[in-house]
């Protein structure tokens, strides 16, 4: 369901699941924006919404009073664009539209999920990284708080234990094991007490950080529905569940890979990658001619360098066409399949935006001794795992 209409229909029509009084219909602007606007600024986050019409409700109920949205990460090894880019992309669009963006950097997920042998001290200092490139990559700190589950967890034990526990105590153990995914195991990983435990930690992270919207990736979509389920098991139930917006999750370069693996170097970028490191990657990432679907530079212009830039610019030779933008992934798809645009035209061009969008970041590692000190550190931690 296209965006734009539901609102529209919202609005003339009303909905038997929403009841809005008039002072929901004085739309007061939040940043410059409408209501409207603010709820196709959200939704436009995530390639699936659970649910849309909870999702207006909210905005409706909440105007002018904080929306709080929460993504976890673990910090542990490199950073991929997907990481980088598209979540300082996702990211500024919840806090233009009014949102408080809360990070739960995942230290003690870590090191549950054996992340860089379990060492914490060296969990932090990649945490400390995570969020440097953050910053250098134009995420808007603005109306973003970074918070350390151990430090955060440490000053409301009983709060969260509490929670916890009874998120266990009301689930099934099936039911807890079909969320293992979220830590990048599947189901023929040998099961550890790690992959229990953990999908009821990060259920009730949501609650301790008393979350509005889950925006994480689809591949986190298990445990956020655990969430929702468990709102009906609490006591008193609570009414309004969390909304979750999940992005869409880039794929690897290579063919057939659904999602970026930092296992395999050559299948993601990474945001200290070196401008010759983006030109062989690209050169070499599957692109078939005349082939949309399953082809990850073209879902690259469309999620980095058109949500970033809103344009994407092709410096074609004459015979071939000549320079051409693009505004728009229709007429995008159109050229590429039908053969007007080719892979030689578009890999170049898309080597060279990346690398436009990373070299904030490589400056920053470079020119802050702070910065450089702690990336000297992390690769260290690298080539010693």
């Amino acid at each position: 369901m296209e965006a734009t209409s539901y609102v529209e229909d919202e609005i003339t029509k009303g909905t038997k699941n929403i009841v809005l009084d008039t002072q929901d219909l004085k739309d007061p602007m939040v940043n410059g924006k409408t209501l409207k606007e603010r709820f196709e600024l959200i939704r436009s986050v995530g390639e699936e919404c659970i649910q849309e019409d909870e999702l207006w409700q909210l905005l409706c109920k909440r105007q002018t009073s904080e929306i709080i949205c929460y993504d976890g990460f673990e910090p542990s090894g490199r950073m991929h664009i997907a990481q980088g880019i598209q979540k300082a992309i996702n990211v500024n669009k919840l806090t233009s539209a009014g949102c408080t963006f809360k990070f739960w950097i995942a230290d003690w997920f870590a090191q549950l999920n054996n992340k860089l042998g379990g060492d914490l001290k060296k969990i932090q200092t990649v945490g400390e990284y995570f969020i440097q490139v953050w910053k250098a990559c134009g995420m808007d700190m603005t109306r973003v708080e970074f918070l350390w589950a151990s430090e955060e967890i440490n000053r409301k034990p009983n709060e969260y234990w509490m929670r916890v526990m009874d998120i266990a105590r009301v689930n099934k153990l099936p039911r807890i094991v079909r969320c293992s995914q979220i830590m990048g195991r599947n189901d023929t990983d040998e099961l550890s007490a790690a992959q229990i435990f953990y999908p009821c930690m990060q259920c009730a992270d949501i609650f301790f950080l008393k979350a509005d919207i889950c925006q994480l990736g689809m591949d986190q979509r298990k445990v956020n529905m655990l969430a929702r389920e468990y709102c009906d098991d609490m006591k008193p139930k609570r009414k309004f569940k969390p909304i979750i917006l999940s992005h869409h999750m880039l794929p690897g370069l290579k063919q057939g890979q659904e999602k970026m693996s930092k296992s395999d170097p050559d299948s993601a970028i990474f945001m200290e990658d070196s401008e010759q490191d983006v030109n062989r990657k690209i050169k070499r990432a599957f692109c078939p001619p005349e082939q949309i679907h399953g082809n990850p530079c073209l879902e690259y212009v469309q999620y980095l360098i058109l949500e970033r830039n809103g344009e994407f610019s092709v410096d074609r030779s004459e015979e071939n066409g000549g320079p051409v933008t693009y505004r728009s992934v229709v007429q995008l798809h159109e050229d590429y399949q039908s053969g007007k645009l080719h892979p030689s035209d578009l890999k170049p061009a898309l080597a060279k935006s990346i690398n436009a969008l990373l070299e904030p970041v490589r400056r920053h590692f470079e020119e802050d001794k702070d910065a450089k000190a702690l990336l000297e550190k992390v690769r260290k931690y690298r080539a010693t795992r």
